[in-house]
């Protein structure tokens, strides 16, 4: 059965079609938050809410796009408002004097992959949160440009200036912050 088929079913409340579209899109989905919040716990919140307004909105979705780029947008604002809300909540427990510091959790040993993907990882957390959202759109869920420029809602064109200057941002993170991964990369 076509994905349009299903969206149409879903739309008459089939809710077997629903459920076979949300197991379709389920892993990108939470991977796209999860690389955007940090936190699987809130990562999955955030998929959950993503898949229950886009059921809401379903009715009103236009049949002649793909529907990934719509979850993957849906979630990406949630996680931004998530992100945002806990920004402030942090900021208020600082003024209060309340925050103590979160012992960090040792890395354990870890293969030279597993520390490469977790290094570079890092990396793409220091820049800001469109570089974020661009490489990871790109490099972790493997979008191409034209469903990146969907999922994000700009023309292709924007997606490409966005992309390029976001990496050329992360190559400036690696050599000044993780000078171990450029290196691991020439040997």
């Amino acid at each position: 059965m076509s994905e349009l088929d299903l969206i149409t079913q879903a739309r008459q409340g089939d809710e077997a079609a629903w459920q076979a579209l949300v197991g379709a899109h389920q892993q990108p989905i939470f991977r796209l938050a999860y690389l955007l919040l940090g936190d699987a716990d809130a990562a999955a919140d955030v998929a959950q809410e993503a898949f229950i307004r886009a059921f809401r909105a379903l009715p009103r979705f236009d049949t002649a796009r793909p529907l990934r780029p719509w979850l993957l947008r849906i979630t990406a604002n949630l996680a931004h408002n998530h992100r945002r809300g806990a920004q402030r909540y942090l900021a208020a427990l600082r003024r209060l004097g309340q925050t103590t510091a979160a012992p960090v959790a040792g890395l354990g040993e870890r293969t030279g992959a597993q520390w490469e993907a977790h290094t570079l990882w890092q990396a793409v957390r220091r820049l800001n949160h469109i570089d974020q959202e661009v490489v990871y759109l790109r490099y972790f869920l493997d979008l191409s440009e034209a469903e990146m420029a969907a999922a994000l809602d700009v023309a292709p064109g924007t997606v490409k200036s966005r992309l390029h200057r976001a990496l050329a941002r992360l190559r400036a993170v690696v050599e000044q912050e993780f000078p171990a991964l450029r290196e691991e990369r020439l040997t």
